[in-house]
Formats: C-alpha cells, sequence, structure tokens
C-alpha cells in the first residue's frame, strides 16, 4: 500500500489517483452538505411564511366559515390554533405612488399560526387594529413611505364586484385610509406581494358577510397526526374545500431542490468515476512493475485467483482511506464555514451548511461501490500469461 514502485512516474501516478480519490470525496461531501443547508434555509423561510395546514375553497375565492365550525376545529387533537383569512388583490395609493398588492386580512389568532415577530424589520403588528396595515420592504420602498404617518394615510383602493357599465368611476371603488403600524421582510418575492391587515377591514372593501373566509391556515403540534386532522378537518368542512400540509404547498420548491441535489450528485459522482480510472490505471502500471515479483509469487504456490485478491484489496484499501480523508477533511471545511462564514451569499448572509450523517454514508457508499468494480477491473487484467511468461 505505502511502498514505493520502482519507477518515480509510477509512484507519481499513484499519487495523483490517491489525491483524486481524496479530493473527489471531498467535493461530494461538501456538495451535499451546501445543498441540505439550502434546503434547511428554505424551510426555515417557509415555516414562517406558510402554516403548517392551508384550508380553501375547492372552487371560488370564498367559502362560508360559521362558529359551529370553528368551535369544532379548535377542539382537533394536534391542532394548537387557526385563523381566518380574506385576501383579495388591492391598490395601494400613497402620494402619487401606486402599488398592486395582495390584501390578507387576518384575526387576531394569526399571530399563534405565524411567528409574525420574526419577521418584522421594524415596527409593531397592528395586533386586530381595524385601520392599520404591515408592509413588506419590497411595498414600502416602492410608495416611499414608512410607519406611524397619521398626517398622509394610505389609501386601500378596492374595486366593486359587479356587472354592468361603469358610470360613475368613483363609485366603481372602495377605498379605506390606513396607517403604517409596521414593516416586515422575508423574500423579495413575498415583501412585494402581501400587505397584512385586519380581517374586519378586508371584508369591508370586498363588502363580505362575516363567516367568508379566502382560506383558513392552522398550526399543528410537533407530535400531531396529519391524517386525522385531515380527515376531521373534511368531516367539519365538507368535500368542497382543499387541504394541503406546508409540503403540498411547496410541492414544486421541494421537487426542484430534490432534483437539482441529484443532479450535482450525479455529476459529482462522474468526478469519483474519473478519479477511479485514474486507480485502474495505476493498479495496471503497478502490475506491470511487480511482474516479476508476480511471477515468483506464482511459483511460490501462489494462485492466480490469490494475486488477483492481493491487487484487489490494495484498490480497496486505497478507495477506503483516501474516502475517510476525504469525508474527515469536509467535516472540517464545513465546520470553518459555519464557523468562521468564509464564503458569503450576500453582505449579511453566509453560505448555508449542514452536517448531516447521512451525507457521509452516501459518499461512502457510492465511492466504495466504484471502487469495487474499479478494483476488480484493474485485478483481473492480471492474466495467465503474466505469471508464466
Amino acid at each position: 500500500m505505502f511502498s514505493r514502485g520502482s519507477t518515480q512516474a509510477i509512484n507519481i501516478i499513484t499519487a495523483i489517483a490517491a489525491v483524486g480519490i481524496i479530493v473527489g470525496a471531498l467535493s461530494l461531501f461538501v456538495v451535499l452538505s451546501a445543498f441540505d443547508g439550502l434546503k434547511n434555509l428554505h424551510l426555515e423561510y417557509t415555516s414562517i411564511a406558510d402554516p403548517d395546514v392551508k384550508v380553501y375553497a375547492a372552487q371560488g375565492k370564498f367559502f362560508e366559515f360559521t362558529e359551529a365550525q370553528k368551535q369544532q376545529i379548535a377542539s382537533i387533537k394536534g391542532l394548537t390554533s387557526f385563523s381566518s383569512i380574506v385576501e383579495n388583490q388591492v391598490i395601494l395609493n400613497f402620494k402619487q405612488k401606486r402599488q398592486n398588492a395582495i390584501i390578507k386580512g387576518v384575526d387576531a389568532n394569526y399571530v399563534n399560526v405565524i411567528a409574525v415577530d420574526s419577521i418584522l424589520d421594524y415596527g409593531n403588528w397592528f395586533d386586530g387594529k381595524e385601520f392599520y396595515i404591515v408592509l413588506g420592504n419590497q411595498i414600502s420602498n416602492v410608495l416611499s413611505i414608512g410607519i406611524n404617518n397619521y398626517e398622509t394615510p394610505l389609501d386601500l383602493v378596492m374595486p366593486k364586484a359587479g356587472k354592468g357599465q361603469i358610470t360613475n368611476l368613483m363609485d366603481a371603488f372602495r377605498t379605506e385610509k390606513v396607517i403604517v403600524s409596521g414593516i416586515y421582510q422575508l423574500t423579495n418575492e413575498m415583501d412585494k406581494k402581501y400587505a397584512f391587515t385586519s380581517i374586519t377591514l378586508a371584508r369591508k372593501l370586498l363588502n363580505l358577510d362575516k363567516n367568508k373566509v379566502s382560506h383558513i391556515e392552522a398550526r399543528l403540534a410537533p407530535d400531531a397526526n396529519y391524517g386525522f386532522i385531515r380527515t376531521r378537518l373534511t368531516e367539519i368542512l365538507g368535500p368542497d374545500v382543499v387541504i394541503k400540509s406546508r409540503i403540498q404547498l411547496n410541492d414544486a420548491m421541494y421537487k426542484m431542490l430534490n432534483t437539482e441535489n441529484l443532479i450535482v450528485y450525479l455529476l459529482f459522482t462522474l468526478v469519483l468515476i474519473v478519479a477511479l480510472f485514474s486507480l485502474i490505471g495505476a493498479m495496471i502500471m503497478m502490475i506491470i512493475d511487480k511482474k516479476r515479483n508476480l511471477q515468483t509469487l506464482h511459483k511460490l504456490g501462489a494462485s492466480l485467483k490469490k494475486i488477483r485478491l492481493i491487487f484487489f484489496l490494495q484498490g480497496m484499501l486505497m478507495t477506503i482511506l483516501g474516502g475517510l480523508l476525504g469525508v474527515f477533511l469536509g467535516v472540517i471545511l464545513i465546520k470553518i464555514q459555519q464557523a468562521t462564514s468564509l464564503v458569503m451569499i450576500t453582505p449579511s448572509l453566509a453560505y448555508p451548511t449542514k452536517l448531516n450523517f447521512l451525507n457521509g454514508v452516501i459518499v461512502l457508499g457510492t465511492l466504495y461501490v466504484l471502487g469495487i468494480i474499479a478494483s476488480s477491473i484493474a485485478s483481473l487484467s492480471i492474466k495467465k500469461e503474466i505469471l508464466v511468461g
């Protein structure tokens, strides 16, 4: 394993093959850890932005949600809190600046479903007050509006529902003046999309009945049985609603992350395959270099099978030690990134990484399977003619 060959070129080729295995294992482990970090970062954002369970109408924008149904849902085991939501497109108007957004009217329980304190950049949540609103950072920048501006309130403009020709433009819209109580910041997409206010004000703008909602958002206990809760919600609300978990709400994102993870895994597995081709070449060179020694072993009684086994074990030893060293160096590199933020995505956000025992198993498992194939190919290059020639 560690003895030097008689030719310097063989020593160099063997060293290159060993380094290739180490670097390949290191690269694959680091990439998998980085993708786990990105997935974990996304989960953190979705855990803030999305509820554990969301219920909405199978058809249309709104559905009936009565007080009796609320009491029944409140008694479901494992469902810790829920909030009624009313959503609709709205025009935000401030000092001749306009911005389209989605107004999200929420009730007082919303703070128990979503951790709003963690997304507020500055200001305060409106806490059920009717004529207050919380804007996204992107919307605030577009409108050039701050918080607690009582002199110049923000106008919420909502088109009235109905049919027929508009004869008076002023009668075609409902307008309410609100005070911005806070600015939230989560993602660029959400910051420019949603404006939070009380459900009472949202219903007033839409002229909705007090029992009408766009959807219901719920929070579950950590040990909750989602299947049981889904069944109970269907029994209470009827078959005309759609019930989705957080994972189902972000199904496209999860599929994209998993697909990208698989593609990167396959690409870096290709790097390992190239490195193991170098191992095959190095072992064949060693076989040629040790030809006389092999002939001596054969004359002393070593069979072709046993001689092949020697080189198979040598190839596996190089693969095992190289893989372990590569993963060890990968762990050190990930620890350095987590401790020092060596690589940054933005000036304030370090590239996320996550150490996962399963990633080490995947890397070593992949490497060892490929190592068995490479070592077998190299050892099978020893023919009977070499031993008797």
